[in-house]
């Protein structure tokens, strides 16, 4: 199956109440064992790629890699662009293969968010792309990216606002979630998520989802948390995997770096599984 909007893939999860893995990769080995996952399991998923990353690796080979690993997908998959202010990099992944973005101007006044956001739905529009819209700082600083101050929440009426003025495809509130790893259990207030749905049926963005348990993966899902972001758990999972390949590489005295590889990406895998199963998107290929 080729590549697939999200839109399509978020209207499918939201309609059926099941959430599709959004899951940040950082290089080549984690992008094809997220995509071999999500096969493993016949389930869609989101890969999304952070500002820090596509500058890193760059925007023209990052999008080569993904042509490349997605040329004959059988599931459902789409390339999204993770918390981005800046317009110039909205504008350069667009040009090269991102089907989405997430647009965050959530640092500004409401009003002027709301405005450029107007304007970068009409250019992803212009691509066939769709747009996350983001008010509301979700709180931690992920990829150089956000305050561990949490930001003021809006009213519905203004959330409502947002929505119908900038057409976006999906809405990603705060409800005490946030980036990185909690360092206590999450107070999340989840009626914030039936409140907007029940008055304006958007797919929502879970951001902040490492660390949650699956009672609250589950309870949000049915709320309308289609889309549910995974960044810090893989992050956290690469590099343990690979610390425990090479202490035993070290006693071993054996040094094949194709072998760390095949088994980092083993634990990606089954990773990427877990969590289509947890969400609900496991068998959900189409």
């Amino acid at each position: 199956m080729p590549v697939v909007s999200l839109k399509e893939i978020v209207d499918r999860s939201f309609a059926g109440r099941y959430g599709v893995p959004a899951i940040n990769v950082f290089n080549d080995l984690t992008l094809e064992a997220v995509l071999a996952g999500a096969v493993a399991a016949q389930s869609p998923v989101i890969v999304q790629t952070s500002v820090k990353t596509v500058k890193s690796i760059g925007v023209e080979v990052l999008g080569a890699l993904w042509r490349a690993e997605t040329r004959d997908i059988p599931v459902p998959v789409a390339l999204h662009l993770d918390h981005c202010p800046d317009r110039a990099v909205v504008t350069a992944c667009l040009e090269n293969g991102w089907n989405s973005v997430l647009f965050d101007a959530s640092e500004l006044p409401v009003e002027e968010n709301q405005r450029q956001t107007v304007e970068v739905v009409a250019e992803a529009r212009r691509y066939g792309a769709h747009v996350e819209g983001e008010i509301e700082s979700i709180t931690g600083v992920e990829d150089g990216h956000g305050s561990d101050e949490e930001s003021a929440r809006q009213t519905l009426d203004v959330q409502l606002r947002f929505l119908e003025a900038t057409g976006v495809d999906v809405f990603a509130p705060a409800i005490g979630n946030a980036h990185g790893s909690y360092k206590t259990a999450p107070v999340l207030d989840a009626q914030r998520i039936s409140d907007i749905v029940v008055r304006h049926p958007v797919p929502i963005a879970l951001h902040g989802g490492s660390g949650l348990s699956d009672d609250q993966f589950r309870d949000l899902i049915a709320r309308g948390c289609a889309k549910v972001n995974i960044s810090t758990a893989l992050k956290e999972l690469y590099m343990g995997s690979t610390l425990a390949f090479l202490e035993e590489a070290r006693e071993a005295g054996k040094w094949d770096p194709p072998s760390l590889f095949r088994s980092v990406r083993g634990d990606v895998i089954d990773m990427t599984i877990g969590y289509a199963e947890t969400f609900g998107s496991a068998g959900k290929a189409w």
